[in-house]
């Protein structure tokens, strides 16, 4: 297999179709667009190696490589709005979404960069950290809560973000879907971490899985990009496309089915 170079001016890196018919080479906006005439699409977005590790040392950024990365910011592009639970967003020091020059043109008639979406009920938050202070306001960060959640707490976030409560005991995600697509925000990637993505799948939530899979073995107790009771049954997909490039790494789209 062969890639062409990272270049803006052909459209990104480029990436060769395995799934469904075979094609040398194709830019990573064809291969991940969004799907037409929806009214809301749900995207998980992860990296994992072969033996199912989403992270090395705790974080997910040594198991991608440049393409990944490329993709990452592609659906960063695409979307309307970036879902995160809020442990991802504490240990990846999530701050606001950047304006990324290649994929500037995907974002004509929007905001120059998709709002963050944080899930959290307990509301543990530096709200004076750049996820809250340096979001522009085109882009506020929405935090996404439920009414049992601590009085002062969502006294301080709407200080610095967007409160949109879901649910009473616990955040309601299906709700929080819901309430996200009627502020025009239809279009949601969601990039983790496991515990939201199992989540999303237990509430039917969840239409896409875009999966990059990394040609390294990992093997330890590390995260997987599900966390929680197993589901019985299992949640089927159906491989929708599968992409390669020469350096062994795998990149998937997969539907839920159902």
């Amino acid at each position: 297999m062969s890639s062409a170079p990272s270049d803006a001016s052909n459209g990104g890196p480029r990436v060769n179709r395995l799934v469904p018919a075979p094609q040398q080479t194709v830019t990573l906006p064809e291969a991940f667009a969004f799907p037409e005439g929806v009214e809301r699409w749900v995207r998980a977005v992860f990296v994992a190696s072969v033996d199912g590790a989403a992270t090395i040392a705790g974080r997910a950024g040594g198991l991608g490589n440049d393409t990944d990365k490329g993709l990452f910011a592609l659906n960063r592009a695409l979307a309307d709005v970036i879902l995160v639970g809020a442990g991802t967003a504490r240990v990846e020091g999530y701050g606001s979404a950047e304006d990324d020059r290649q994929w500037r043109h995907l974002r004509q008639g929007r905001t120059p960069t998709a709002p963050m979406a944080v899930v959290s009920h307990s509301l543990d938050f530096d709200f004076s950290s750049p996820l809250f202070t340096e979001a522009p306001d085109a882009a506020r960060t929405i935090v996404i809560t439920c009414a049992d959640a601590p009085a002062q707490a969502r006294a301080q976030a709407a200080e610095v973000a967007e409160v949109v409560v879901a649910g009473r005991s616990m955040v309601d995600l299906s709700v929080a879907i819901a309430e996200l697509a009627s502020r025009g925000l239809s279009r949601i990637v969601c990039e983790g971490g496991p515990r939201l993505f199992t989540d999303l799948l237990r509430t039917g939530d969840v239409d896409e899985l875009s999966l990059t899979r990394s040609p390294m073995l990992v093997a330890g107790n590390g995260t997987s990009i599900l966390r929680g009771t197993q589901f019985d049954p299992p949640a089927e997909l159906s491989l929708a496309s599968l992409y390669g490039t020469d350096d062994g790494y795998l990149y998937l789209l997969y539907h839920r089915e159902g």
